[in-house]
């Protein structure tokens, strides 16, 4: 992918506007024109069982409104007008449309409370996502489950700071996403650096991955502490300047899971399930994945609130 695309990325999630979300005007052709190279998912045929068993409104209309925050790449990539979106999940929501026989349509808004939010008053059907599973949030929204994922660090080539796990981060400057899973791991952990006789974390909390990237680059924090794919994505679009640390430790997590949103109990949740399975089963999931490099975090089946703790 060529780096323009990514200087457009970071400055377009990391200028988002209050309120709206989408990138500037500026950064709309990189964003929209150049994808990875990678083979294309084939069309998807209409499932008429599946559409049979969508809500008569979304028949009805014709297409289905999904919600994402627009700053999660290499999955969410928005665009200026607030309602195109590239990357993974815009690839496998429209195989998902072809194969349910509506349009899905995407709405960008200004962080996930929002979107929640949307999606529990009726404004928005879903949130493709994939956005993390986690018990506290299953309690008001059911998860469809297609991605796994693990938590590490993107930090200055050459890893200065040895950061090898969470364990590691004593006394260091980590920035976050305000609000998420991490900012509440990396939180604790500084209490536990307090109770053990050693430095607190400096935790920074932003609220975009852009943002807290551009953080460590700029030297304002010492690591970035976030989910692997898209600091995967970050890590190869800074011409060599990071890298990650903390791979393979479990790092204040246990197993982690991101997906699809609906309302709780909603008649989507199945369709979308067994819709997604349906792409794993004919490769077209697969496809769409290791297009854009996120190849580890497939699933075999998609499932729904499989997070437990």
């Amino acid at each position: 992918m060529p780096k323009n695309y990514a200087a457009a990325a970071l400055l377009g999630a990391a200028l988002l506007v209050a309120g709206c979300g989408a990138n500037p005007e500026e950064a709309e052709g990189a964003l929209s024109s150049q994808q990875p190279a990678g083979e294309s998912a084939a069309a998807q045929t209409k499932d008429q069982a599946l559409y049979d068993r969508l809500p008569e409104k979304v028949k009805t209309a014709g297409k289905l409104i999904s919600v994402n925050n627009g700053s999660f790449p290499p999955y969410e990539i928005a665009g200026a007008d607030g309602r195109s979106l590239t990357g993974a999940a815009a690839d496998m929501s429209d195989a998902l449309g072809q194969l349910l026989g509506v349009k899905i349509e995407h709405v960008t808004v200004d962080g996930l409370p929002s979107s929640l939010t949307g999606i529990a008053s009726g404004r928005y059907d879903f949130a493709i996502g994939p956005v993390g599973d986690f018990p506290d949030r299953q309690k008001a929204n059911d998860f469809v489950d297609w991605v796994k994922e693990y938590v590490v660090f993107a930090v200055p080539k050459g890893n200065p700071d040895k950061i090898g796990s969470v364990a590691d981060t004593c006394g260091l400057k980590i920035s976050v996403m305000a609000g998420g899973s991490a900012e509440k791991v990396i939180k604790g952990q500084s209490d536990t650096c307090a109770k053990a006789g050693k430095p607190k974390i400096t935790v920074q909390s932003y609220k975009d991955q852009p943002t807290s990237v551009l953080a460590v680059s700029s030297g304002r924090a010492d690591a970035f502490f976030s989910s692997q794919a898209p600091l995967t994505y970050f890590v190869s679009q800074a011409g060599g300047k990071l890298e990650l640390a903390g791979k393979g430790q479990a790092n204040g997590f246990d197993d982690l899971y991101q997906g699809a949103v609906v309302g709780k109990d909603s008649p989507l949740r199945d369709v979308l399930k067994d819709g997604m399975q349906k792409l794993i089963d004919n490769g077209t999931y697969a496809k769409i994945m290791d297009k854009w490099g996120t190849t580890d975090n497939k699933l075999d089946q998609a499932g729904v609130n499989l997070a437990k703790s």
